[in-house]
C-alpha cells in the first residue's frame, strides 16, 4: 500500500478514531467519538490517488463486483490494526470508507453490556438476534460471544461474514470463517452449505432476505445455535421485522416457529457521554467518550406465547419484570446510565421510547439508592 495511505491508517489507529473517509478533492476525514472532522494538515486527495489505492485493495473478483454494483466491501490488516472498508463510486470518482476494528476481543463488561448475556453462549440450540443502527457495535458484541464459545466449548463454529471483521483462532472450538464474495457467493448460499458441514454454532453476519431468514430459523430448529444481526430499533421491532418479511399467508406459521426457536434479542446503540461523571473526565482528556444503551429480551415460556399469538405489544411488560432472567427495557438501561452520571437527562429523554416510563425508572433507582445508604 502507498506510504501516504499507510500513514493515514496509522493516524486513524493512534488517534483512536473509528472511521477514516477518503474522497476525491478533499482532505482525509476522521470520525472520533461520533464526530467527523477533516485532517486539514493533509493535502487534498486526488481521484488518481484513490484509483491506485482501490487497485491495491481489491482482488480481481472484488473489482468485477465493484464494476457491476458500484460498491464493494472488504477487510485488511495494516499498521498493526484491522480495518473493514467499503469502496464506492460517486459522480466524481471512487471513495473509500475505512472502519477501524478492535485489536482484541472485549468482554461484555468492557462493552457496557449485561454480563448475563454470557448465558447465551451455553445454549444448545436456538436463534439469537442482535439489532441496532449501523455503527452501534453489533459485530463487536457478537465477536465477544463467539470468542467466549470458542474458549469454553469444544464445538464447530462457522461464521459467514461480509467482510470478516474479527479473526478467531481456534481454541477449544474449531472455527471456520467464510467471507461473502470471496469464500462463498452469499449469506443464503453459505448458510445452506454450512448445514452440511457439521456445525454446532453458526454466525450469520446479517439476515435481510426471506430465504436467509427462513434457513436461519430452520437451522435453529434442527439443533444448531445461530447468531445473527438485523436492522431494527427495539426488541419487539425485531420480532415484527422477522415476521413481516414473509407473505401474509405464512406469517402465522412463522410466528409459531419463532416462538419455538428464538432464545434472545439484544438491541443496542451508542450514545455520547454527556453526564456529569463523564464530562469532567472527558474535559481533562479532550475527548468525548461513548456508552452503550441496550435492551434485552430473553424468550421464556410467557414471551414465546406472546410471540406465537401476535401479542407483541405485551412483551414489554414481561421485559420490565424479567430482570432476574437478564431482561431489561431501554428505559431501564437509560435510567441506570443517567443515575450513574454517564448521560444527561436530555440525552436519555431523546432516546427513551417512553419518557414517562424513563422518569419513573429514574425515581425508583434513586429511591432504592437512598434506601441502601440508610
Amino acid at each position: 500500500m502507498q506510504a501516504r495511505f499507510q500513514k493515514l491508517l496509522e493516524v486513524c489507529a493512534s488517534a483512536d478514531a473509528s472511521d477514516l473517509h477518503l474522497v476525491p478533492g478533499q482532505s482525509p476525514l476522521l470520525r472520533r467519538d461520533g464526530q467527523l472532522a477533516a485532517m486539514e494538515a493533509e493535502p487534498l486527495l486526488s481521484a488518481p490517488e484513490l484509483d491506485g489505492l482501490v487497485d491495491e485493495l481489491l482482488s480481481k473478483d472484488q473489482k468485477q463486483f465493484l464494476d457491476a454494483r458500484g460498491d464493494c466491501d472488504g477487510a485488511l490488516t495494516a499498521v498493526g490494526a484491522r480495518f473493514r472498508f467499503n469502496v464506492f463510486r460517486r459522480s466524481d470518482g471512487l471513495c473509500v470508507a475505512f472502519r477501524r476494528l478492535g485489536d482484541r476481543f472485549r468482554t461484555l463488561h468492557e462493552l457496557g453490556l449485561p454480563e448475563s448475556l454470557y448465558q447465551l453462549c451455553d445454549l444448545p440450540d436456538g436463534l439469537v438476534l442482535v439489532a441496532g443502527p449501523t455503527g452501534a457495535g453489533k459485530s463487536t458484541t457478537l465477536a465477544a460471544l463467539i470468542d467466549r464459545i470458542n474458549r469454553t466449548h469444544a464445538c464447530n463454529i462457522i461464521t459467514i461474514e461480509d467482510p470478516i471483521e474479527y479473526i478467531h483462532v481456534a481454541s477449544r472450538g474449531l472455527v471456520s470463517q467464510r467471507q461473502v464474495g470471496t469464500d462463498c457467493a452469499g449469506f443464503y448460499e453459505a448458510l445452506v452449505a454450512s448445514l452440511r458441514e457439521d456445525p454446532d454454532v453458526i454466525l450469520v453476519g446479517e439476515i435481510r432476505d426471506l430465504n436467509t431468514i427462513r434457513t436461519a430459523i430452520m437451522a435453529a430448529e434442527t439443533g444448531h445455535l445461530v447468531f445473527t444481526t438485523v436492522h431494527a430499533g427495539d426488541c419487539v421491532g425485531v420480532v415484527e421485522r422477522m415476521v413481516s418479511v414473509f407473505p401474509a399467508s405464512e406469517q402465522d406459521g412463522i410466528r409459531r416457529q419463532l416462538s419455538f426457536v428464538l432464545r434472545a434479542v439484544v438491541t443496542q446503540q451508542l450514545l455520547i457521554c454527556d453526564g456529569p461523571a463523564v464530562t469532567r473526565r472527558s474535559a481533562r482528556h479532550h475527548r468525548r467518550s461513548r456508552v452503550v444503551a441496550s435492551e434485552v429480551l430473553m424468550v421464556n415460556g410467557a414471551v414465546a406465547n406472546l410471540i406465537a399469538t401476535a401479542k407483541s405489544s405485551q412483551i414489554y411488560s414481561a421485559m420490565e419484570v424479567g430482570g432476574s432472567q437478564g431482561m431489561q427495557t431501554l428505559e431501564q438501561d437509560l435510567a441506570r446510565l443517567h443515575v450513574e452520571g454517564h448521560i444527561s437527562e436530555s440525552t436519555a429523554l431523546a432516546f427513551a421510547p417512553n419518557p414517562r416510563i424513563f422518569q419513573d425508572r429514574v425515581a425508583h433507582l434513586r429511591a432504592d439508592s437512598l434506601t441502601d445508604s440508610l
